[in-house]
């Protein structure tokens, strides 16, 4: 699948594609403790690590990288990844605790959800949230993903352990939840 150049506007948040203009906002996001807690990113990268990942993606068949927008600020990223066939996986950061909490992960999921199903015609995404990060697992509930696996003691975080969910959404669950 092609990463094609389709910017992506809600009410509040606008996902264009990652590149290489973004990789500083990246690396000072990688600084946020607690979002890398969230997400489970346990790994070290320095800042050409990330401008080098910034530059790779842009040419990726297999992923589409978003970063998330409010306004002219940088405040995560969106991504369909895994591409294969007719199914991708989603991955979602926020770099801040400012922009968490404020409907703005969910507006930005919305949005990425809507393209993967209307857009490219995928008939699944998948994610993998931690036990430990219930506000992402109700939003993505709430948006029609279902459990579908659960892998205990998955991430060890400052010696306490912690289950990793597998979730899963369909066109025909998102659009139920959307009022389609």
């Amino acid at each position: 699948m092609s990463r094609g150049s389709v910017t992506l506007r809600g009410a509040r948040v606008v996902l264009r594609p990652l590149g290489p203009g973004d990789a500083q906002a990246m690396f000072a996001g990688l600084a946020d403790r607690e979002g890398m807690r969230l997400t489970g990113t346990t790994q070290s990268y320095n800042a050409q690590d990330v401008a080098a990942h910034c530059a790779r993606v842009v040419h990726a068949g297999d992923r589409q990288d978003y970063a998330i927008c409010l306004g002219d600020t940088v405040i995560g990223e969106a991504i369909l990844m895994d591409m294969s066939g007719t199914e991708a996986g989603f991955r979602i950061a926020l770099w801040g605790h400012e922009f968490r909490d404020r409907g703005f992960g969910s507006e930005a999921t919305t949005l990425l959800m809507t393209h993967a199903f209307e857009t490219l015609s995928l008939t699944k995404v998948h994610l993998e949230v931690f036990a430990f990060n219930p506000r992402a697992r109700h939003v993505y509930e709430k948006l029609g993903f279902r459990e579908v696996w659960l892998r205990e003691d998955a991430l060890q975080w400052e010696g306490v352990a912690t289950d990793l969910i597998g979730m899963e959404l369909t066109p025909d669950r998102f659009a139920a939840r959307q009022g389609r």
